[in-house]
C-alpha cells in the first residue's frame, strides 16, 4: 500500500513539474513579445520616402550636359589679360569674346614681316628683270656667264627671303589671333578662374562654359541590373532637398561595357567596389536641379517576354 501512494505522489510530482515549465515558458515569450513591441519602430517609421517596388530598379546619379556641352576654355599663348569682359551666369554664344591677351609684340613684329614680304616681292621683280637682260646679252655673248648667275642666284636669293618671311607673318598672324579667345559653343559661363591684368602661362584655364537647356542623367546602374534595362524605359527622378517632388525621363542611351562606379554610395550598406552601366536618361522637362547635382532614379524594369 505504501509503495503504490509513493508511486502516485511521484507521478503528480512530475505532472506538476511539466505544467509549471509549461507555464513559464508561455510568459517568457509573452515578456519577449511586450519587449519587441515596445523596442521596434512601426514598419513605416523606417520606411524610405521613395520606397522603390520590385518593378523598378534604384540607382544614383548626376545632371550632366551632353557631350559637348560643357567645355572649359584656356588660352594657347602667354602674357598679359588685358581684357576678361564675362562674368558667372554670363550668357554667351558661339564666337563671343570670352578674353583678351596683351598681343601689342607680336602684331608689330607681324607688321614687320609682312613689310619684309614686301620688301622681297620688289627685290624678285627687280631680279627677274636683270635675269632676262642677262640670259639675252649671254645668247649674244655680250656678257660672261658667271654674270648671268650671279644674277640668278640674287633672284633665288630674294625668293627664299620672301618664303621666309611669310612663314614668319603667318605664324605671327596665328599667335595674334590667338590673343583673342572667344566661346566655342552657346552657353553659360558657371565657372570664372581669373582676373583681368593677371599675367598667365600658355594653357591657363579662364572660365567653364556649359550648355545648361540640354542636360541628362548619368546614372550607376549596377551591372546585375544591366539586362532588366531597355531603351525607352521610363524613369522616375528624385533629388534631396527637393521635398516630394519628382520628374519624368526615358533611358535614351544603354553602353555596350561596364565600367568602375564614380559615385560613392549614400548607403553605407552598399559596396563601392562593384562594377556599373552608365545609363543615360533624357529629362521629359527641365528640372531645377543643379549641374552635377546627385539625383536617384527609378527605371522600370523591361518585362520579361514569354516563352
Amino acid at each position: 500500500m505504501d509503495t503504490t501512494m509513493n508511486a502516485l505522489e511521484t507521478l503528480k510530482s512530475r505532472k506538476y513539474l511539466i505544467v509549471g515549465v509549461a507555464i513559464a515558458g508561455l510568459l517568457v515569450a509573452l515578456e519577449w513579445k511586450h519587449l519587441r513591441s515596445v523596442t521596434s519602430p512601426p514598419p513605416m517609421a523606417v520606411a524610405s520616402a521613395h520606397e522603390p517596388s520590385a518593378r523598378t530598379i534604384r540607382a544614383e546619379g548626376r545632371l550632366v550636359t551632353y557631350p559637348g556641352g560643357q567645355v572649359v576654355v584656356g588660352t594657347d599663348v602667354g602674357g598679359r589679360l588685358r581684357a576678361f569682359p564675362v562674368t558667372e551666369k554670363m550668357r554667351v554664344k558661339k564666337g563671343d569674346l570670352i578674353a583678351e591677351i596683351d598681343a601689342d609684340e607680336q602684331r608689330a613684329a607681324l607688321a614687320e614681316a609682312r613689310r619684309r614680304v614686301t620688301e622681297a616681292d620688289v627685290d624678285m621683280k627687280y631680279f627677274d628683270t636683270e635675269l632676262a637682260r642677262s640670259e639675252r646679252l649671254l645668247a649674244a655673248s655680250a656678257i660672261a656667264a658667271a654674270a648671268a648667275d650671279r644674277t640668278a642666284h640674287d633672284r633665288d636669293g630674294a625668293r627664299a627671303r620672301r618664303d621666309v618671311a611669310i612663314a614668319t607673318a603667318q605664324r605671327l598672324a596665328t599667335v595674334v589671333e590667338k590673343a583673342r579667345v572667344v566661346s566655342p559653343i552657346d552657353g553659360t559661363i558657371i565657372w570664372r578662374y581669373r582676373e583681368a591684368g593677371e599675367t598667365l602661362a600658355p594653357g591657363a584655364e579662364l572660365v567653364t562654359i556649359a550648355d545648361l537647356e540640354k542636360t541628362r542623367i548619368e546614372a550607376e546602374v549596377d551591372e546585375y541590373d544591366a539586362g532588366r534595362i531597355a531603351l525607352g524605359s521610363p524613369v522616375t527622378i528624385f533629388a534631396e532637398g527637393y521635398a516630394d517632388a519628382s520628374w519624368k525621363g526615358r533611358v535614351e542611351e544603354i553602353p555596350d561595357a561596364v565600367s568602375s562606379r564614380r559615385l560613392k554610395p549614400q548607403d553605407p550598406a552598399r559596396p563601392t567596389d562593384t562594377r556599373i552601366l552608365l545609363v543615360k536618361i533624357a529629362v521629359g522637362t527641365p528640372i531645377p536641379v543643379k549641374l552635377g547635382q546627385r539625383v536617384e532614379v527609378e527605371i522600370e524594369r523591361e518585362k520579361t517576354k514569354s516563352p
